[in-house]
């Protein structure tokens, strides 16, 4: 495959992935302010599939898409407004959870154990992201935006975590032994 092809290839694998990332954004529990969403959920199947560049890459097209106005957002929104206001902390901090989960893994193992603690980080790194743009927008106390923006979040974002690694990992390691997903530089299969 020609190196042209190859980027093409993932480009279309990127923005797979960012469409996937917006139909889980709408299986959502509404909360007051931040809801629940499955939007975390594909940033860790991205990253524990793709790792660390092509995982970010489809947040960063994710982002876009709902940037340009696009109701890829949860709750079917989209736009600009929807990254400045109190939840974009949370879909700018996809970015960093998909690199950093990506990178964990492409420098430890692609195994259960490290997907579980790569997607742990990720978890947070979204958390602290939201809770930092939530205390920001609203003009919160940091304890306030911890209560409202990390703290009714954290079980279903270990489980998601878990749901993330597993599946992950189950789908990478299928992906490879079909030849469908070739990734330099893997430590583990």
């Amino acid at each position: 495959m020609t190196a042209k092809n190859e980027r093409l290839r993932w480009l279309i694998i990127c923005a797979m992935f960012a469409a996937i990332t917006a139909v889980l954004a709408q299986m959502e529990i509404p909360l007051p302010l931040v809801p629940i969403s499955g939007q975390t959920l594909a940033v860790g199947l991205a990253a524990t599939i793709l790792g660390s560049r092509y995982g970010a890459m489809s947040m960063v097209c994710y982002v876009l898409l709902g940037a340009i106005g696009l109701p890829v957002f949860a709750e079917m929104k989209g736009g600009a407004s929807v990254l400045v206001g109190h939840t974009g902390g949370y879909i700018f901090g996809f970015i960093l959870a998909a690199f950093f989960t990506g990178y964990i893994l492409e420098k430890t193992a692609f195994t259960l154990k490290m997907a579980m603690i790569a997607n742990t980080v990720g978890m947070i790194i979204t958390l602290v992201a939201g809770m930092i743009q939530l205390k920001i927008v609203l003009d919160m106390t940091w304890a306030t935006a911890f209560k409202i923006g990390v703290f009714p979040f954290i079980i279903v974002g270990l489980i998601k975590a878990f749901l993330a690694s597993w599946i992950g990992i189950t789908v990478r390691r299928r992906l490879k032994q079909a030849n469908l997903l070739q990734v330099k530089g893997d430590v583990a299969a």
